[in-house]
């Protein structure tokens, strides 16, 4: 018997996967040309699913300071932060991402991922409790895991079944811990962030949210979910990631709460992982610093959000509850999923593909994430892509309307002929990286 014949059953759905002839798991980009355009298999193709929020990956400030700090301090640290990994452009980010956020305190780690698994880890312990939103992120449960807490979930967005859970509990010792999300990746609706700050109050709790993806994308400044809602001074911490808005990779946490620093030397996930280069450091402070000098890149990506959902929901799809830069279309039939998936891509789009058992209902969605950086043609272009497919599929019916943004017939016409011609998109995936 292998090791790997544990994962027997994985590979059996990945080797039906791959005989139908479409791999979403094994995409190579042969070139990236843009925020929004990539070569898929020597064929232009418009990116609708890489999580570029607000289109910064080649943002040429960025890109400079980036390219600066190599030629200044070379290609990394080769070091922790508590050894020899924490340069003065480390100290410099930080300072930047807690007066962004209005906190006192923050922590850069080496990716998102490894922020809520450090934060969460370190932060209850097993005389304590964690309350986790059943549609959680991987890097939530796993810090679960790393971590001693015992866990309690539930129900997806209902602060009603939170009270409850948090009831049970309320004459046990140890602190409470509740995380939830700004925007959920998958299916992209927001928390009842006000309703669960509620809750947190009447019970004593204390609240992360995770704004991984509403950094940059909510808000009047862009600070996310908590600044929307305004119950910035009710959430305890904040962790999020550079590698959605800010167009580059890592993560952080930032809190105002008193003794936070001595998390430095109890997190692991943080204490034995080297440190970023300072040319991603160099970058994600361009970044931080264009998002708030323009947030007309944030009132783009929303009206392109708003195009985009209405008009696969106008078409007739079944899409997200809710219209945020994360837009799911929603298929019951898995295989059919797979095979317009793999359609898209052929003819010049790129976007992500959630099967089951990671998806709820044993449904399938075919998720794009909105950029800023995307025109109203290349969104028009997709929604038409989309409709003609869909009724090809039997999805749709024949009369129904390409989107209520009307495109006219020469338009139309020109689409199906040049989709090969177009940029189109190509799905990154939904997690925190």
């Amino acid at each position: 018997m292998s090791i790997f014949g544990k994962f027997a059953a994985l590979s059996a759905r990945y080797d039906r996967l791959k005989q139908s002839g479409a791999d979403p798991f094994s995409v190579k980009f042969d070139d990236i040309l843009s925020s929004v355009e990539g070569v898929v298999r020597g064929k232009k193709t418009l990116l609708f699913g890489t999580n570029n929020y607000l289109g910064l990956t080649f943002d040429e400030v960025a890109m400079e300071m980036s390219a600066d700090a190599i030629r200044h301090h070379g290609t990394g640290t080769t070091g922790s932060r508590i050894a020899n990994g924490s340069y003065k452009v480390h100290a410099e980010l930080e300072r930047e991402l807690a007066d962004f956020y209005r906190r006192k305190h923050c922590m850069v780690f080496s990716t998102g991922y490894q922020a809520n698994l450090g934060m969460i880890s370190t932060l209850v312990g097993k005389d304590d409790h964690l309350f986790l939103d059943a549609d959680s992120h991987a890097s939530i449960y796993d810090g679960s895991r790393l971590g001693h807490a015992p866990v309690v979930r539930f129900r997806h967005n209902n602060p009603d079944d939170l009270a409850k859970r948090l009831r049970r509990l309320a004459d046990q010792p140890g602190d409470k811990l509740i995380v939830v999300e700004g925007i959920y990746s998958m299916l992209g609706d927001t928390a009842p962030l006000k309703e669960f700050v509620d809750v947190k109050r009447e019970y004593g709790a204390y609240l992360m949210v995770d704004e991984a993806h509403s950094m940059g994308v909510l808000g009047r400044d862009g600070r996310g979910l908590a600044e929307r809602e305004g119950v910035e001074d009710d959430v305890d911490f904040v962790v999020g990631t550079f590698s959605k808005s800010l167009a580059s990779v890592g993560g952080f946490c930032v809190s105002s709460l008193e003794g936070f620093e001595i998390l430095r030397l109890a997190s692991r996930p943080y204490m034995f992982t080297a440190s970023l280069p300072p040319s991603i450091m160099s970058s994600t402070i361009s970044a931080l610093k264009t998002l708030r000098r323009e947030p007309e890149r944030r009132t783009k990506l929303t009206a392109n959000s708003r195009r985009f959902y209405n008009g696969l929901r106008g078409a007739g799809f079944n899409v997200g509850p809710e219209c945020t830069p994360i837009v799911a279309v929603i298929i019951d039939n898995p295989d059919i999923a797979v095979a317009f998936w793999k359609r898209l891509l052929e003819e010049g789009m790129y976007l992500n593909l959630a099967l089951p058992p990671a998806t709820p209902n044993a449904s399938a969605f075919l998720r794009s994430s909105v950029s800023a950086a995307h025109s109203d043609e290349h969104i028009d272009f997709a929604i038409a892509l989309m409709t003609r497919i869909g009724r090809e599929f039997g999805l749709l019916p024949n009369e129904t309307n390409v989107c209520p943004f009307p495109v006219s017939a020469e338009r139309l016409g020109a689409t199906a002929a040049t989709a090969r011609a177009l940029p189109t998109a190509v799905g990154a995936g939904a997690g925190m990286a």
